[in-house]
């Protein structure tokens, strides 16, 4: 069994020995404190048939926790809108915020075993950030995730992946993730 006071994730442990010194060089930075660093990955999952049955929205619920490896939470409806069927507090999806430890071993497995497992992949559009250094990808399928148990799932659901930096830039922000090997297509 690891000790947890002992034990590193790989990507946090290249980010302290490779990537800070590559990006300092790279953009100049004069303080190490400028140097861009991954602030937190949210996860999140809607749940369009929870209308009909919210049953689904604890199953996603479940899912999602198993691939984050914590507690996912429900997200309700904040206001209701007759023409979908949705009122307000019904659950519609689930989400799950990670940050420390727990966020470098998800950007681990999401890029060296979900990606690669995802049928016709040719890598992530390198256009799909904000402005301000956060990046924004999709997954139609939540079952690339090795901890999801293909014969137990109902049904397939997508999710979206949100990985926010402290980068100030977009380019900042794209060189952090490609030292981290980020598949991207541009």
């Amino acid at each position: 069994m690891l000790d947890a006071t002992k034990y590193t994730p790989r990507l946090r442990q290249q980010f302290r020995d490779t990537v800070r010194a590559a990006l300092k060089e790279e953009f100049g930075y004069k303080n190490d404190m400028q140097i861009p660093r991954l602030d937190k990955i949210v996860l999140n999952m809607g749940v369009g048939e929870a209308v009909k049955d919210t049953k689904k929205v604890k199953q996603a619920a479940e899912e999602l926790s198993l691939i984050a490896g914590q507690k996912a939470v429900v997200t309700k409806a904040k206001k209701s809108i007759a023409g979908f069927r949705v009122r307000e507090e019904m659950p519609l999806g689930t989400k799950v915020t990670l940050r420390g430890d727990r966020m470098y071993e998800f950007l681990d497995r999401l890029i060296n075993i979900a990606m690669p497992r995802v049928r016709d992949f040719r890598g992530v559009k390198g256009t799909s950030f904000d402005g301000r250094g956060n990046y924004a990808m999709g997954l139609k399928e939540h079952i690339v995730f090795p901890e999801i148990n293909f014969d137990k799932v109902d049904e397939v659901l997508g999710m979206d992946i949100i990985i926010c930096t402290t980068a100030k830039t977009d380019a900042e922000a794209k060189s952090l993730l490609k030292h981290f090997n980020m598949p991207f297509t541009s």
